[in-house]
């Protein structure tokens, strides 16, 4: 009898097994069914639904008052209404600094789809950071976003991107304001203002170039060239641009690589060798460069002997695709490089850009 039992809860557990093994073949057979259907492939699906969660999230927490002084070191969040909409930014304080002695303020542009939040994150590109190093205030921006959370922001720079050029936001006069706000509230010296930014924040630390420079004194552009429409700098201005030669975004010698699907989203991209040329002929500068770094992987040159005393440089990494050199990427095939620091020699750009000799530098 024990036997017969044996058998049977055998016979019962096998059934029990091919059932589940067909249900799962089936359940897959459906999900391949489904990912080859109208609706899109299974990665445009997640994207989907990763943009409605994010549609769901509210707005980061952030203060309005934007007259009250910032007297300790730490990181800030705004919010302010500008040309209509409701923006965003960050205001990183370093350790080091002191109400008493003007500090240096860097503004870093986050990629287009980014946010603040994300140019903010210290492991991917180290601002924090080096801003804790060297004693400078360091204000992320946010892009314009259709997103309450502020993700999936882009920047209008010129002939890109998606939505903020389609919309013709005032990118710039949004910056303008939180300049002017964050001088009232921190003792900033108004001589070493700073722009750098990641690809589409790149290529928006170009227009600044453009049409602020008389406010920032240098920008450092990484993997984002010259895209704008017009360009007319009140006063010469330092320019860095830093590129990886094989950057499948940006490509070096020009146009969108194959990794954007939809181009018109982005831009014919301007080469970086045309951006060069384009500033060393608006700066006045000597056409030949110098060779002022070279190091396995990675090399840089500067043409000098521009008017106002500005330079003009140009770094190329061998390798790194479109990435940080020296920072962290979250996906891609190819790491980044770590031939140079993109933060060490985008500061040691900025400092050793002359300061005109004025009695009162400070916002105070």
């Amino acid at each position: 009898m024990d036997t017969t039992i044996s058998m049977k809860k055998s016979i019962l557990t096998g059934i029990a097994i091919s059932l589940l093994t067909c249900g799962l073949v089936l359940f897959a057979r459906d999900a391949i069914a489904q990912d080859d259907g109208a609706t899109g492939t299974f990665k445009e699906r997640l994207k989907q639904r990763w943009i409605k969660k994010q549609q769901d999230k509210p707005a980061p927490e952030s203060s309005t008052d934007i007259t009250a002084k910032i007297d300790k070191p730490g990181d800030y969040t705004f919010s302010i209404v500008h040309d209509g909409l409701t923006r965003l930014y960050r205001v990183h304080v370093p350790q080091r600094y002191s109400a008493a002695t003007p500090a240096s303020l860097v503004l870093a542009f986050h990629g287009g789809g980014g946010d603040m939040n994300y140019m903010a994150t210290d492991k991917y590109y180290g601002l924090i950071s080096k801003a804790d190093a060297e004693g400078f205030v360091v204000l992320f921006p946010n892009g314009f976003s259709k997103l309450n959370s502020g993700k999936l922001a882009t920047w209008n720079a010129g002939t890109c991107c998606a939505s903020a050029r389609d919309e013709n936001v005032d990118d710039v006069g949004f910056v303008r304001k939180i300049i002017d706000n964050t001088t009232r509230q921190l003792n900033i010296d108004r001589n070493r203002i700073y722009a750098t930014g990641m690809s589409n924040g790149g290529m928006m630390a170009y227009r600044l170039a453009c049409e602020m420079a008389d406010t920032f004194k240098a920008i450092a552009a990484v993997a984002g060239t010259d895209n704008t429409t017009r360009c007319t700098p009140k006063v010469p201005i330092s320019i860095l641009h830093i590129h990886a030669k094989n950057d499948d975004h940006l490509l070096y010698n020009g146009g969108a690589g194959k990794t954007f699907r939809d181009t018109s989203k982005v831009s014919d991209f301007i080469s970086v060798p045309v951006t060069i040329a384009k500033w060393v002929k608006l700066n006045n500068c000597n056409p030949t460069p110098q060779r002022v770094l070279e190091t396995p992987g990675a090399f840089c040159e500067k043409y000098s002997h521009c008017q106002g005393n500005v330079a003009v440089e140009l770094c190329v990494t061998e390798s790194g695709g479109h990435s940080w050199p020296g920072g962290t990427k979250t996906r891609g095939d190819e790491p980044t490089s770590k031939a140079i620091s993109a933060n060490d020699v985008m500061w040691t750009f900025f400092t050793a850009t002359p300061i005109p000799n004025t009695p009162k530098n400070n916002g105070q």
